[in-house]
């Protein structure tokens, strides 16, 4: 099962656009994509502004069609445009 662990910092200020942008991302996925297993998104206790997406699948499959959905390619622009740096981006297979 393919996964993926975003870290993300997010400009100050914007902390609530991209709180409200992930949460639709988040809630639309778990709606929308059944071989979705995980889309959760937190916040650094201590560091406001950090930011970590975890997501997980049922198949590399359900992967590629998270990335081909409509509410995605709406939602990743803003979203990105809120970050301070580039993602820090990792994949990961399942284990248990």
């Amino acid at each position: 099962m393919p996964l993926f662990i975003a870290h993300l910092i997010v400009k100050k200020g914007r902390e609530s656009e991209f709180e409200k942008l992930q949460k639709e991302l988040s809630e639309l996925t778990h709606e929308q994509e059944p071989d979705c297993l995980a889309y959760d998104v937190i916040r650094h206790k201590e560091k406001p502004q950090t930011y970590v997406v975890y997501a997980r699948f049922k198949d590399e499959a359900a992967f590629e069609q998270h990335q081909k959905n409509e509410f995605h390619d709406r939602l990743a622009p803003p979203i990105l445009d809120c970050l301070e740096e580039e993602m820090d981006l990792h994949f990961y297979d399942w284990i248990a």
